[in-house]
């Protein structure tokens, strides 16, 4: 059984000091996986589940109940930290932002992210006193309920094209820290020098980094600008598709080729067996 407050004193106590990466599974294999390799705590991530279910990132199929089952399901699934990628709360109202906030602390997770993306084309962007009063609004409902778990504030203006995304990030996110965020995130740019400036402009606040995509930087790259956490999104759950696809691919135009150099049936079958009866052990 799963001790979720300790989890979250782990995952508060890991914002401290340094850097941690913390991958995005997508199911119960893959976050058994990645505990297994040492990582110290995991994120959900919206499109690989998405994806997962046959369904568009953020789609309307995507519902606040699919996405809680999930986030009980990863949360149960590894001894773990989890921080859940939870939209924009999956609420318009306030009253449906409490309620949102409330089931998903029921979950189990250690933290989770609000952004201030609509998902509508035509107002992309929460106007800003909206989004901060969201941000106070989520803040109040977790310390009514006396849980212990983190929220992250992102600003997605690098994501929506907005046509100064630099400035209104680092003003949004510096707003949302005093509103009572603890870690702030703006997803989108993959530039050192971008990413370093909107870490010195938002410290001592610890910062998530996402790295999706391969620039040549690494984990130490990015330490030393200062972030404290380093998620990789969707990139885990797509690396598994590339593979797929491809090998779909040829297997559709009549070649076995893209079966070549696959994990041995043998290695993976071997891991979740030992896995599972080591889970079996602790929870009898």
């Amino acid at each position: 059984m799963a001790n979720f407050t300790n989890q979250r004193a782990t995952f508060r106590k890991l914002h401290d000091s340094g850097c941690f990466v913390i991958p995005n599974p997508w199911d119960i294999g893959s976050a058994r996986f990645l505990q297994s390799l040492g990582f110290q705590a995991l994120a959900t991530s919206s499109a690989g589940f998405a994806f997962s279910q046959g369904l568009p990132d953020s789609g309307p199929g995507v519902s606040r109940d699919l996405v809680l089952s999930h986030l009980t399901q990863i949360a149960h699934a590894s001894d773990l930290p989890v921080n859940a990628d939870f939209q924009d709360g999956y609420a318009t109202s306030a009253e449906e932002l409490v309620e949102s906030v409330k089931l998903c602390i029921a979950t189990g997770v250690s933290g989770f992210s609000i952004e201030d993306a609509t998902g509508d084309s035509s107002r992309p962007l929460y106007e800003f006193d909206d989004a901060l009063d969201r941000i106070r609004l989520v803040r109040q409902t977790i310390d009514e309920l006396g849980a212990d778990v983190m929220l992250t504030a992102r600003s997605e203006c690098f994501l929506v094209g907005h046509p100064d995304p630099l400035k209104e990030s680092i003003r949004r996110l510096q707003a949302y820290a005093e509103a009572g965020a603890d870690v702030l995130f703006a997803p989108g740019p993959g530039d050192r020098e971008i990413m370093g400036t909107i870490i010195r402009e938002v410290h001592p606040m610890p910062v998530n980094v996402i790295m999706s995509a391969h620039t040549g930087l690494t984990v130490q790259d990015i330490s030393d600008l200062g972030a404290r956490r380093i998620s990789v999104g969707s990139a885990l759950a797509r690396s598994a598709w590339t593979g797929f696809i491809h090998s779909a691919k040829l297997l559709a135009q009549g070649s076995f080729e893209g079966l070549d150099n696959l994990a041995p049936f043998k290695e993976l079958n071997s891991f979740f067996q030992d896995d599972s009866k080591a889970r079996s052990g602790m929870s009898s």
